[in-house]
């Protein structure tokens, strides 16, 4: 099983600093927390950073992820996503599966990623995680649709393929409101830190 963060984004509406380097009340980056979340359930995971943001990249190497550098012309999602899949056809673990996270997500509970990664290993083909009946991340695919992810391009991301084999998907209900706590913008982080702050 191999975890993949997607931290290769521009980070457009958040304004001109650098979201995935803002700093949380526990001292982590949000990056950094959510590849502490990914790689606690998923010990070998691979980041995605662009070949500009060496800070980024060093601080996800240091945290024990394997950082792969997207080339220049793969700059939406899904084109990073695409040559990360085959940068990890090289290692037998993409046989058994991905899961595949955003950088943007710091709350995600590492449980949550070790059940989805669970399913998978049962048997499940493709996995998304619910909370209160909606969708979020990190979402699960087995092996059988490395191809398939492989070939992403532009803004068909792999969103198509739950769209193409809606059969194949499970939704994993769980108590997790991290699944959807996505930072696009300063408000966005704002909330999501009030929220924590009530709990």
């Amino acid at each position: 099983m191999i975890g993949i963060l997607l931290a290769a984004g521009f980070s457009r509406r958040f304004g001109a600093s650098n979201k995935l380097l803002e700093v949380l009340p526990n001292g982590d980056t949000v990056a950094l927390a959510s590849a502490k979340n990914l790689i606690g359930a998923i010990p070998f995971s691979i980041a995605v950073v662009r070949p500009e943001n060496k800070a980024l990249a060093d601080l996800l190497q240091e945290a024990g992820l394997k950082v792969f550098f997207c080339s220049e012309q793969d700059t939406e999602m899904a084109d990073s996503l695409s040559a990360a899949i085959r940068f990890s056809a090289a290692f037998t673990e993409s046989s058994d599966g991905f899961i595949i996270a955003l950088a943007d997500m710091p709350y995600i509970d590492s449980q949550t990623t070790a059940a989805i990664a669970t399913k998978l290993n049962e048997g499940t083909s493709i996995v998304v995680p619910t909370y209160q009946g909606k969708r979020g991340h990190p979402v699960g695919f087995s092996g059988k649709f490395r191809d398939e992810l492989a070939s992403r391009q532009g803004d068909e991301g792999a969103r198509s393929i739950l769209k193409r084999y809606p059969e194949e998907v499970i939704f994993l209900e769980c108590n997790d409101s991290g699944i959807l706590a996505d930072i696009d913008t300063p408000a966005d982080l704002d909330q999501q830190l009030a929220l924590r702050v009530k709990r």
